[in-house]
């Protein structure tokens, strides 16, 4: 949620339309508050009016005199309070709706557009080249028995696979080096739960605009109704909703382990072939709160706890900054890392590291008093993927495949994996 104080000021209207065609939203926000600051103005004087009356009758009752016509008055300023006030209610909650859909305002150095004007800020290492006919990870994880796709088809419908046997180990590999490495950082691991109420949609930035995009679950009531979350960001950061912490418990890291589940179906087209892009995938998830003089160190530091992941794979990647229009709407910046897929020629993200300053905190309302002024502001709260692996999978396959077909495993993931340096049909059959 935006400060609505800001919304007249140039700088405000200059970021959104960096990501928004048509702001004159604003405007509309800007007259609807005015007309509830006159209202209230309005309602202040009657209120005044209302206790001088009162003082009134009580010392006409006091001296047994008439106090009729003043209690009538009472009557005429206690009907105008409640219209008045039923206008007051109205206009906020349009003003509370419009509000909450608006999105971030990107910070000053992020530019306007949509992916297109994305930017790559860094690589690592070179792409692999190959001396033999390479395989895509489809017939990779096929061929050694990594990857059902058929059955998950068959299970759950299009956009769903299962990991099978050494494949699962390697999921799961992956994850475990995941959670581990984060632990080693000072992170602290959270499991969270998978079903989430409709609020903590709304503090993240995800609601009301993209609800249709989440699946919720039906036969709940329609107050306690939820959703499957869509990434564990949902959950932790309303970790702390309606607090108030104390700037010496900041910054507060957490990360957890959840399967995401997404109204997206895998397609036909090759760059979403295999587990590239499904309806549930397995993600570790970073959030940190933290004061905002420490926002931008802490995006420093989760964009390289993220980036360390895939460098101790050795896997070749590329860090590219977001324009506005790519970021997500609750976002101020984003840093995608993307890795690469041979077969496809292509890069795809599996991690998206951003910083959404206070937008998240003002409408989880999660503050934080500081030290130096006493004065309750409200934290910064940052997430980042660490790691998603339905991407890093067949990236994984595709860059250390060999020319006999086997795959070679990363030395990070060995200890995960019974210390097995390949995988190769002959320890399918053991």
């Amino acid at each position: 949620m935006l400060d609505i104080k800001k919304l007249s000021e140039e700088a405000t209207r200059e970021g959104l339309l960096k990501r928004m065609d048509d702001i004159s939203s604003l405007d509309e926000i800007i007259k609807l508050n005015d007309e509830r600051k006159n209202i209230r103005f309005k309602i202040d004087e009657l209120n005044e009016l209302k206790n001088k009356t009162s003082k009134i009758v009580a010392s006409l009752k006091s001296k047994n005199e008439e106090i009729s016509e003043y209690v009538n008055d009472m009557k005429v300023i206690g009907k105008k309070l409640s219209s008045l006030s039923n206008e007051v209610k109205a206009i906020e909650d349009m003003i509370f709706q419009k509000m909450a859909i608006l999105p971030n305002i990107p910070d000053v150095d992020v530019v306007s557009g949509g992916k297109e004007n994305n930017v790559v800020v860094s690589t690592y290492i070179n792409q692999p080249k190959y001396n033999f006919v390479a395989k895509d990870h489809v017939h990779l994880a096929t061929d050694l028995r990594l990857v059902d796709y058929k059955k998950g088809v068959q299970l759950a419908g299009q956009g769903n696979w299962i990991y099978t046997g050494i494949g699962a180990q390697l999921e799961f590999a992956l994850i475990n080096y995941f959670i581990n490495e984060h632990i080693k950082n000072g992170w602290e691991f959270m499991l969270i739960p998978h079903m989430l109420k409709y609020d903590c949609g709304f503090t993240a930035g995800q609601f009301p605009k993209f609800q249709d995009e989440v699946y919720w679950i039906e036969g709940e009531s329609k107050e306690n109704k939820k959703f499957l979350l869509p990434t564990a960001e949902t959950g932790l950061v309303n970790l702390h909703n309606g607090e108030t912490l104390s700037e010496e418990e900041l910054p507060k890291k957490y990360f957890s382990y959840t399967p995401c589940f997404r109204r997206e179906a895998g397609s036909s087209r090759e760059e979403e072939r295999g587990t590239v892009r499904g309806h549930q995938f397995n993600k570790v998830e970073l959030v940190q709160y933290t004061i905002e003089e420490d926002s931008n160190r802490a995006f420093e530091e989760m964009l390289e706890n993220s980036e360390r992941l895939v460098r101790q794979l050795g896997l070749h990647y590329q860090v590219s900054k977001l324009a506005a229009g790519d970021c997500s709407a609750s976002m101020c910046r984003t840093y995608d890392i993307e890795i690469w897929i041979p077969s496809m020629g292509i890069y795809k993200e599996v991690s998206s590291v951003s910083n959404a300053r206070d937008y998240q905190a003002r409408r989880g309302n999660i503050r934080y008093k500081d030290s130096a002024t006493g004065k309750a502001k409200f934290v910064h709260t940052l997430n980042g993927s660490g790691l998603a692996t339905s991407r890093l999978f067949p990236a994984l396959l595709e860059q250390y495949q060999q020319s006999n077909g086997s795959i070679i495993i990363p030395e990070i993931l060995r200890p995960y994996l019974g210390n097995i340096e390949k995988i190769e049909t002959k320890v399918l059959k053991k």
